[in-house]
């Protein structure tokens, strides 16, 4: 927890050295309270007394003056601990800030390796409720985790200055509040470790069911899916009912000890006024101290009952930020050489972390400037992985892949993925318009830009009819259109970009082979100087690529044009003689 530190500003730190400041005036001043209460009391059984000369000797100026010291000090410790307040909740405030901002950056320079390794559902609940969980407790640290301790010290020297035979109640006292307190958390710690882990599996089944939610009504699963459900909530449920069960101990159990330090108190006070060794005053202004220290106690088991919780939710958040990327920039980027638009991979191979085996291996190619290279083969074969491999999503294994004649480990990842066009195998569009969706390409957007590129991907003509174009609302995830209509979207936005390399990764799945025929044909006519990459499951979308490279279980089992596969190639027979018929092919 107190790691976190680290990311406090200049400003923060000088806040946080004021409140500390205030709070030890808070403090002081709420402990001044029982010695001029002492004095009063003095003045007015002074005053009472039935011995006329005794009581002349009152001076009721005292207790009037001690009275107006009081409300001085009690209106020094609320300004005092007003201000705290406030700046405390800044403080705590201003570091969720920072951390959420850090998470965000440092997931945003993950890998797809390291997002993987976390799971997008624990990434989540890293970056709200992990941190929301630290806010909390930062702002109880600065208004009471400072404040008990300094209260108790002060309150335990004044009380053992006031008598010292009546001390040892108190140092029983601190000894079984500390006892009490060390083994809740004791108990308790580990169990807010599974919460958060809990909280993780809570949101991921949560995500998926709502990402999910057509499949499920289709297939009628709904009720497997809130027996999935309930049972991660009960597990996490259970948890909470152990933790809060266990705590509920700690405040009767403080209570207990309060009520006992009182009674001890009153019992021995009263043998120590009774015998004349301690005055009346004093054992009320010994009380006094004594509740104070308790009081104390009472409040840091409060700060203790979050602090585990938070210091679990520190940790996780500190994995996320202490995590060393896996793809990084060179230290000297090499610069692009006189090639343009040219891809080459060389022996390469690749393999998941912890997996045994590559997923592909020994894979060589090359295809140059406005030339299209096409990627088929069965599912699992490899496709997505390699042309994952050309903007760093991953890193090779073994070999190299070169863009431009350099290795793309030695680019600099911005200028690498400029020269790159990506349209994933799901159309990913997010929220906003569809000129907004665009502007992920490019950023000074004109409507002829929009116009070219929604003509080439064939989205112009579906665009045309929307009343607002392109200032028509996508919803989260493009859910608000079609399959198609988002494959067609994504297309557009890359080629907005202008890149010297378009990658399409199975990204003419959902289109009709008509409008894949007048995409297919817009490219070859308006991308000629462009290098196309084009991962897909149909011949068709293909069939006029300058290379194909058929992929089986990782390797490279055929490569060439579509008549040369046809004729050398089994696999690929296997796969045009399952789509189309033999006079089609011919």
């Amino acid at each position: 927890m107190f790691k976190l530190f680290k990311y406090f500003s200049i400003k923060e730190w000088i806040l946080s050295l004021v409140v500390v400041l205030l709070v030890f005036i808070a403090c002081y001043s709420d402990l001044q309270l029982p010695d001029l209460m002492e004095k009063i009391i003095r003045e007015i059984m002074i005053i009472g007394n039935n011995n006329p000369v005794i009581a002349a000797m009152g001076d009721k100026a005292v207790i009037y003056r001690n009275g107006l010291i009081m409300l001085g000090y009690v209106s020094l410790s609320l300004v005092s601990n007003v201000i705290v307040c406030l700046l405390a909740a800044r403080i705590g405030s201003g570091l969720s800030l920072k951390l959420r901002s850090e998470v965000f950056h440092k997931v945003e320079s993950f890998s797809l390796q390291e997002i993987d390794k976390f799971s997008t559902a624990s990434l989540i609940t890293r970056t709200t409720n992990d941190i929301t969980q630290i806010q909390t407790v930062m702002i109880m640290m600065f208004r009471i985790a400072i404040a008990s301790p300094i209260t108790a010290a002060i309150a335990i020297f004044k009380a053992v200055d006031k008598s010292p035979n009546l001390s040892v109640v108190i140092a029983g006292a601190v000894f079984a509040l500390i006892t009490v307190i060390v083994s809740l958390c004791l108990i308790v710690l580990p169990k807010y470790r599974q919460i958060q882990s809990r909280t993780d599996e809570l949101n991921r089944v949560t995500r998926e069911n709502l990402t999910g939610i057509r499949v499920i009504r289709a297939y009628n699963t709904e009720s497997i899916e809130e027996e999935k459900f309930d049972d991660v909530n009960k597990k996490l449920t259970n948890i909470y009912i152990f933790v809060n069960n266990n705590m509920n101990i700690l405040m009767p159990a403080l209570t207990l000890i309060m009520s006992g330090v009182s009674l001890a108190i009153v019992w021995f006070g009263s043998y120590l006024v009774h015998n004349l060794t301690l005055d009346y005053e004093v054992l009320t202004t010994f009380t006094q101290y004594a509740m104070q220290v308790i009081i104390s106690f009472m409040m840091l088991s409060m700060f203790l009952i979050f602090f585990p919780r938070a210091q679990v939710s520190a940790k996780r958040v500190l994995e996320v930020l202490n995590t060393k990327n896996l793809i990084v920039d060179p230290k000297v980027p090499q610069q692009s050489t006189d090639i343009e638009g040219e891809v080459e991979f060389r022996n390469v191979a690749f393999r998941y972390e912890d997996a045994s085996d590559d997923v592909v291996s020994n894979i060589s190619f090359k295809v140059k400037k406005g030339e299209t290279l096409a990627i088929i083969g069965a599912t699992g074969s490899g496709k997505s992985t390699i042309i994952n491999l050309i903007p760093r999503l991953y890193d090779v294994t073994a070999g190299e892949v070169l863009v431009d004649g350099v290795d793309v480990r030695n680019y600099k990842l911005e200028d690498l993925r400029n020269k790159i066009g990506y349209v994933p195998q799901k159309g990913v569009l997010f929220s906003g318009t569809i000129k907004t969706n665009y502007e992920f390409g490019k950023r000074d957007l004109t409507t002829t830009d929009m116009d070219e590129a929604s003509q080439i991907a064939q989205a112009s003509e579906f665009i045309s009819k929307l009343d607002q174009q392109y200032d028509t609302k996508i919803s989260q995830g493009g859910t608000n259109v079609s399959g198609g209509q988002r494959q067609r979207l994504s297309i557009a936005r890359a080629l907005i970009k202008k890149p010297e390399i378009l990658i399409f990764d199975d990204s003419f799945s959902a289109l009709d082979y008509k409008t894949d025929k007048k995409l297919r044909a817009a490219l070859k006519e308006h991308t000629k100087n462009t290098t196309n990459i084009i991962v897909a499951q149909r011949i068709g979308t293909i069939i006029d690529a300058d290379q194909i490279i058929v992929l089986d279980e990782g390797k490279i089992v055929g490569k060439g044009t579509h008549r040369e596969l046809l004729d050398t190639c089994e696999v690929y027979q296997e796969i045009a003689l399952s789509q189309l018929s033999k006079e089609e092919l011919e």
